[in-house]
């Protein structure tokens, strides 16, 4: 028993009974041990140690309202480090200002949500991520779509309201750049509704200074832009100008702008072009107002349309009045030469109607509708296209002669109605019935070669004509012909024009001819929408294709009247011409039919020129070369058919030319400029094939005696005027 004692350390029965219940409570409020091992590892240096003292000291504390010892007083009830008492959670959780529970760790925990106790406090904070995102970029994102829903739905009240309920009225400058380097790659619907949207912005939704930075911002991005759009330089130009005469740029803006562009920059260009071809031009509101067909929304060939129909209809009922309304409905008060001209060619296909047309034109002319210069703009029309009146109406030129003095004689034509044609100052030892007839004929010449394509038989028959003083005149209808027709067209007439300088045209004839042409620029522009630009294109091609020096668009230049628009257009041409990888660019301005790519072009004759080589038929290679449809860039057949010859060591590809130049399918022009371009890099295949020159030399001599090419080749060479494409 005393043993016993010994052990115990003297407690009373009554301790050890206490003891005995106190140790039972702590048992069940520690976990088990494999529940501590696996939630708490790291706890157990924090937890208070559970001695026997302090359990007396618990029950102790318990005991003093004078009860007996309550369990759950040990369990659930600890003293804060202030002294007082408080509720705890089970197991020893706690709450805020307590230890936690036993073994608690400062790894992970794990919340119930649906725990009773559960504080929200003890979350712990989560830092979420976001996309940080620039104003400005969600403001150009926005007015794109903007931009898009009013070109389909022309809406201007919806565009500005979209764009005030936007906001940002600081990023205005940039709407004005999306809005026109997305109007500048579309049709010329879309940069005239442009146009209008940016009048109807002005001052009510974008202020004056925004407009001006705006375009300062397509200026400065002018290089970029033409990477894109080929003519970018010229359209901006047209924007700027359009904005001038819109009163929404100041005209000091284009003098002011040009200090604070770079020398040789694209958007230099373009101010430049605006304040000498559009702004400077006589009457160029006018001009500039329907390029893309006025404010109207309308294109020019709608307008036409309009005009068209409301005669035919005026015609049918004999209404003057309503018909004069309609006229000044359409809005286009600088566009009403084309309903003179209209008038004037109806009367003439329906004789019936002709006194109910000089009747309409009389009463339009005493109520100002139509103005005296408006009037005599549509008379000198109808006279420059009586040529080709006369091949439908075979009288067009009495009825015309008759009308005339009639509209002066009733006083609504002004008898200083009098032109003498450029051609007739140009030539005037040649009376007027030589120079109709020579005109009659080359127009009929130039439209079936539109039709045969055959270049030999057009310069025979203009060789039958006898008349090559008049090459300058032959010259200027070819290209006003074209210009009125599909790229086709064009790209024919330019190949045409190649031809002729090498067989009968002098440079000099060349020269004249386009100075013809730009002196009528004006007028041309009147009945061909982007004449001034496919001008520039055709002189430019000219240069490219060797029919022209550089220096002769000086030449040209210094032959005009100062101050024209035929003198920005030769301007243009220079800037064309000397631009980066102008060649490739202008060789293939119209496609030649094909709208390929020069890269594309030069593959397709590699193929099949070694097709042909391999064993190929030389019937089958000269159709895959028609079927190229370049017939401008033949050059390039004929230069790689010779490196190959050379680098072959086989003459085989010598027969593939002389039957594509006996068919007429690979022209003299074309056959030089490619011999021309294999001399000129004969320095660097000498690297590759050792006997280069001596090949070349035996090509050169069996080509003059074939008559492939030009016997001064070589002196013309030297004269630099076979320069590379």
């Amino acid at each position: 028993m005393a043993s016993k004692e010994s052990k115990e350390g003297f407690l009373t029965e009554e301790q050890r009974e206490i003891m005995k219940i106190a140790s039972l409570n702590v048992e069940n409020s520690i976990p088990a041990p494999s529940k501590i091992l696996s939630s708490s590892p790291k706890g157990l240096a924090s937890s208070p140690k559970l001695t026997s003292s302090n359990l007396s000291d618990h029950h102790a504390r318990g005991g003093g309202g004078g009860g007996g010892y309550k369990a759950p007083a040990v369990r659930n009830v600890r003293r804060s480090h202030s002294g007082k008492f408080i509720r705890v959670k089970k197991e020893g959780g706690g709450g805020k200002g307590t230890w936690g529970k036993l073994l608690d760790t400062d790894g992970e925990v794990h919340l119930d949500r649906n725990d009773p106790n559960y504080d929200s406090g003890e979350e712990p904070y989560k830092l979420v991520g976001t996309t940080v995102t620039d104003p400005l970029d969600d403001y150009k994102k926005a007015v794109v779509s903007i931009i898009e829903e009013y070109f389909n739905t022309g809406a201007v009240q919806v565009a500005a309201s979209d764009l005030r309920e936007l906001g940002s009225s600081e990023y205005h400058p940039y709407f004005i750049k999306r809005l026109v380097s997305m109007a500048m790659d579309r049709h010329d619907k879309e940069k005239e509704m442009a146009s209008v949207l940016l009048s109807a912005l002005y001052v009510d939704v974008i202020s004056p200074g925004q407009i001006s930075q705006g375009f300062i911002l397509l200026l400065e991005s002018a290089d970029d832009l033409s990477v894109d759009i080929p003519d970018a330089v010229n359209v901006l130009a047209l924007f700027i100008a359009r904005a001038v005469v819109d009163d929404i740029l100041p005209p000091a803006f284009v003098t002011r702008v040009q200090k604070n562009l770079p020398e040789l920059s694209k958007g230099l260009q373009a101010v430049q072009i605006a304040e000498k071809s559009y702004l400077s031009a006589p009457h160029h509101a006018e001009l500039v107002e329907r390029k893309w067909g006025g404010s109207t929304h309308l294109t020019v060939e709608e307008v036409k349309k309009k005009i068209s129909d409301l005669l035919r209809e005026y015609v049918e009922s004999g209404d003057a009045f309503e018909a004069c309304r309609c006229i000044r409905e359409l809005g286009v008060s600088f566009f009403h030469h084309e309903v003179v001209k209209k008038a004037l060619v109806l009367a003439m296909e329906i004789r019936s109607a002709e006194s109910l047309i000089m009747k309409l034109l009389k009463e339009a002319s005493e109520e100002g509708l139509i103005s005296s210069s408006q009037m005599i703009k549509g008379f000198y029309r109808v006279e420059e296209s009586l040529d080709d009146l006369s091949l439908d109406i075979p009288s067009a030129r009495l009825l015309f002669q008759f009308l005339v003095p009639k509209a002066i004689s009733d006083g609504w034509l002004d008898v200083s109605f009098s032109k003498p044609s450029s051609e007739d100052e140009e030539f005037p030892k040649h009376d007027d019935e030589k120079l109709k007839r020579y005109k009659e004929e080359v127009v009929t010449i130039i439209h079936e070669y539109f039709l045969s394509d055959d270049i030999p038989e057009l310069i025979h028959s203009l060789e039958d004509l006898g008349s090559p003083e008049l090459n300058p005149v032959f010259l200027k209808k070819l290209i006003t012909l074209a210009m009125d027709r599909k790229n086709r067209e064009k790209e024919m007439a330019s190949v045409l024009l190649s031809a002729l300088h090498i067989e009968i045209f002098s440079t000099e004839d060349i020269v004249n001819g386009f100075v013809l042409l730009l002196e009528s620029a004006e007028d041309t522009a009147l009945d061909i929408l982007d004449a001034s630009n496919e001008l520039a294109l055709f002189l430019a091609r000219a240069v490219i294709d060797d029919v022209l020096a550089p220096l002769n668009l000086d030449e040209i230049a210094s032959k005009l009247p100062p101050n024209c628009s035929g003198s920005e257009t030769v301007h243009m041409a220079r800037s064309l011409v000397f631009s980066r990888h102008a060649g490739e660019r202008i060789l293939r301005c119209w496609g030649g039919g094909t709208g390929w790519a020069v890269e594309d072009a030069k593959d397709k004759i590699t193929k099949l020129l070694e097709e042909y080589e391999s064993g190929g038929v030389v019937g089958e290679a000269c159709q895959c070369i028609r079927d190229l449809g370049m017939p401008f860039f033949n050059h390039e057949v004929v230069k790689k058919a010779l490196i190959m010859a050379m680098e072959k060591k086989n003459d085989r590809m010598l027969d593939l030319l002389q039957e594509c130049f006996s068919e007429g399918l690979i022209t003299i022009n074309q056959m030089t400029k490619g011999f021309a371009r294999v001399k000129e890099g004969l320095d660097d295949l000498a690297l590759d094939i050792p006997n280069a020159q001596d090949k070349f030399g035996c090509y050169t001599e069996h080509a003059k005696k074939q008559g492939w090419i030009l016997s001064g080749f070589d002196s013309a060479l030297e004269d630099g005027l076979l320069a590379a494409a």
